[in-house]
């Protein structure tokens, strides 16, 4: 019995939506199940959370072959399907040179990689509403890490194993080809249960890709199915492949896999057990070598909180990494990435002239909801960050890329009476006394508010009067020294402060009315500079 056999008996390719093979059963979900033919060949026709699903047994017929076929008939659908999601939504508080969806929800970056001459960035993408639902992998790329191109959406979940989620993971430049590899997410059932791949794509011309299926399909021992981000290295003569993981007794662990080609993969072990009981999950790791110092990057969910303001159990931080003799991994001094509200899930590529730049997803996993979503779009895109190494110290620093978009300097004393830029896209760089408070996107009853906070000796990141509608209002950050000079990068619903010469970073989305574009100082009046940010000269990066 053919492929399309099976497919005419759910009522043809343009009705299939999903499809599945948990065990000996094939499962095809159906747009429209009165279009379900009756054959003895159905096994079972189920509703799942509203989701009319066809079940067959599982034949000979059904190989990896015919599963991809059937997957690329179901992506040629979605493709067709995202049309209209990518005419950007209009809406005062979208960014003029963040990179923000078109329309939907954006979430971490993918793939971060300089392929061919060119810059290469994807993000998750939900396209058809503000929720975290069946992830896309949406491409842009850029000569110059300033101005992006939307590029045709790369990978859709389209497969048996990734109907659910193509989930986030790395792009590798080899021998010609860019190589995605991902986490592939389905859930089976009413009790949706997790299955977890690792899974590649690959492309001859850096645009259009090729899904070659999972490369590792099984869980390695004492690990739940919350396993995913690949991120691929290269270590002596091996390929390591980093995974954040879950133990079986729920703790976070780095899983490493070891491969020759790139396709075969063995379990090499899991990592950081010298942090003890430090999250129930790690996410999203990272691992690259700035002189003689690595690092790597990991995503702990569930530890203590750098401040007792901060409710969210979700956090992103950068440790000491060290290879042991015995081709092992050891981690130790762990550090907070940005101690703002909105960062995570950050990626990290080698730019041709050897610099590491860092960009991140402003947003966090649980808050869906803010004020962008009443226009159909949520989250944003930090701005390209250098990494370096400073005193021992990772430091962090816009890219000098971004002075592309700046307009002449300008020189204003700020005080109490206030300064109207007539903009939210700005460059600011100000040294605080203690005591002073800087107030960035005044308008009528709203402000961000930056407090040196002299009694706490910390600078206080206050959202509280904004329109903000995530939980946590406040972030703080203890400091020391005598000022605080700040480099602060605004945009039309965000801000990033650059602290003590990229010391720290406190990220947070802002949104305020379009008219407050004042910023003022009370205490002791400062001098400072400021640059505007030209949206003329970026493109509208979605």
């Amino acid at each position: 019995m053919s492929v399309e056999h099976y497919l005419s008996l759910c009522g043809g390719k343009n009705n299939i939506t999903r499809v599945l093979a948990p065990d000996d059963e094939l499962i095809i979900a159906v747009e429209d199940v009165s279009k379900v033919a009756d054959s003895s060949l159905i096994v079972a026709i189920r509703e799942v959370l509203g989701e009319h699903q066809v079940a067959f047994k599982r034949t000979r017929c059904f190989d990896e072959e015919a599963l991809l076929k059937i997957g690329r008939m179901i992506s040629e659908q979605q493709q067709l399907a995202l049309a209209n999601a990518t005419k950007p939504a209009q809406c005062p508080h979208r960014p003029s040179w963040h990179i923000s969806p078109p329309q939907g929800l954006l979430n971490d970056p993918n793939g971060f990689i300089f392929h061919n001459g060119e810059y290469h960035l994807f993000y998750q993408w939900y396209p058809h509403a503000c929720v975290h639902k069946d992830k896309y992998w949406a491409h842009l790329t850029s000569p110059d890490l300033v101005n992006w191109q939307w590029q045709p959406v790369a990978l859709t979940p389209s497969d048996w194993f990734d109907a659910h989620g193509v989930f986030s993971g790395h792009a590798l430049s080899h021998q010609n080809q860019l190589m995605l590899f991902y986490t592939g997410n389905t859930r089976i059932g009413e009790q949706r249960d997790r299955h977890t791949t690792q899974c590649l794509a690959t492309s001859q011309d850096g645009i259009h890709f090729t899904k070659h299926g999972p490369i590792i399909d099984q869980l390695p021992e004492g690990v739940t199915p919350h396993i995913r981000d690949p991120k691929i290295v290269r270590h002596n003569d091996s390929w390591l492949m980093l995974l954040g993981a879950q133990t079986s007794d729920l703790k976070g662990r780095l899983a490493i896999y070891r491969s020759e080609d790139l396709h075969t993969w063995q379990f090499d072990g899991l990592y950081g057990q010298e942090f003890g009981d430090f999250g129930y999950m790690w996410e999203c790791p990272d691992l690259f070598s700035i002189g003689d110092e690595t690092f790597a990057v990991i995503g702990p969910q569930g530890i203590e909180s750098f401040s007792e303001h901060n409710t969210i159990p979700h956090h992103n931080g950068i440790a000491r990494a060290r290879f042991k003799s015995d081709k092992g991994i050891e981690l130790s001094d762990f550090e907070h990435l940005d101690y703002g509200f909105d960062f995570y899930a950050p990626q990290t590529m080698l730019t041709p002239d050897g610099r590491r730049v860092m960009c991140g997803w402003m947003g966090l996993p649980d808050e869906i909801d803010q004020p962008s979503v009443d226009n159909g779009w949520l989250h944003q895109l930090t701005l390209m960050r250098e990494l370096s190494v400073k005193d021992g110290r990772l430091v962090q620093w816009p890219i000098a890329e971004l002075d592309a978009l700046a307009q002449p300097e300008q020189s204003i004393m700020l005080s109490d009476q206030g300064y109207n830029l007539e903009t939210k896209s700005f460059d600011l760089s100000i040294e605080l006394e203690w005591g002073s408070q800087l107030n960035l996107f005044e308008g009528e009853g709203s402000k961000l508010m930056l407090i040196a906070d002299q009694s706490r000796r910390a600078l206080v990141m206050d959202r509280s009067q904004t329109l903000n509608r995530a939980q946590d209002t406040i972030r703080e950050l203890p400091l020391t020294g005598d000022k605080i000079r700040l480099r602060i990068l605004a945009d039309s619903s965000s801000v990033e402060v650059f602290i003590n010469d990229g010391d720290a970073v406190m990220t947070s989305r802002v949104f305020t009315e379009s008219h407050a574009t004042r910023i003022s100082l009370t205490g002791t009046p400062s001098l400072a500079r400021v640059k505007r940010l030209n949206p003329s000269r970026a493109p509208f990066a979605v």
